[in-house]
């Protein structure tokens, strides 16, 4: 048996018991919803973080976390056997770093700038560089990488997963490679930063501009490497 029209449902407008409309509810529950939170969140513990903040390395997912300082510091042991990897703010320039034409040809990277991590996943250094799409990574010749680091031997300073190495090869505008080390966040920063401007086949005179700025901050942040293992005590050039 079915009810007859109009029982069991209150005809449109009609109020409750306290007088208050339906639709009258709504409002008022929308009215006093709590706002969303506006600004980044930490993504290991949900609170809230500045624009400027640190990051963590999933060594899992091989990806990068936003995160707060408290959750950031409890991933600083290098030492530990842990998923996560709070990333370093350690800037250095090696002054006396040594790559010719010929070996930056054997590292088979198709553009002149690359970045260099060691991927304790794969147990080998991996190579990125950017392109239209972000970070592109190259089938890096191991031995070829070798002869670098065993030119090189204060490149073994680099902490694995969460630093690396950023290298612009020889060129027409310079005689020799410029090498950095650097947070390995910093170097997805800038791949981001030219995807962006990135116009044309060659990235284009934007793409180029956002290159000579992100140089000019690492080069005011970087401290020569002097006094590490394998390092140049005098920094020349030789």
């Amino acid at each position: 048996m079915t009810a007859p029209s109009g029982i069991g449902r209150p005809p449109a407008g009609s109020t409750g018991s306290s007088g208050e409309s339906a639709l009258a509810v709504l409002r008022r529950i929308a009215a006093t919803r709590p706002a969303d939170v506006a600004g980044e969140r930490c993504e290991m513990c949900a609170g809230p973080i500045p624009d400027a903040h640190q990051h963590v390395v999933d060594l899992e997912s091989r990806s990068l976390l936003c995160a707060c300082r408290p959750c950031y510091l409890l991933f600083t042991d290098s030492t530990a056997t842990l998923r996560y990897r709070s990333v370093p703010d350690r800037y250095l320039l090696f002054e006396s770093f040594e790559l010719g034409q010929a070996q930056w040809d054997d590292l088979e990277i198709p553009v002149a700038l690359a970045f260099f991590f060691f991927n304790s996943a794969l147990g080998r250094t991996a190579a990125f560089y950017p392109s239209p799409a972000g970070a592109t990574e190259s089938e890096l010749p191991l031995s070829a990488w070798a002869a670098v680091e065993a030119a090189n031997p204060v490149l073994t300073v680099l902490a694995p997963d969460t630093e690396a190495l950023l290298i612009r090869a020889p060129g027409p505008d310079r005689a020799r490679a410029d090498c950095h080390l650097l947070p390995v966040d910093a170097c997805y920063e800038l791949v981001g930063r030219l995807r962006r401007a990135w116009k044309g086949f060659d990235g284009g005179q934007e793409s180029r501009q956002e290159l000579a700025a992100f140089f000019d901050r690492i080069g005011a942040r970087s401290r020569p490497a002097r006094g590490l293992p394998g390092a140049d005590p005098e920094g020349s050039h030789g």
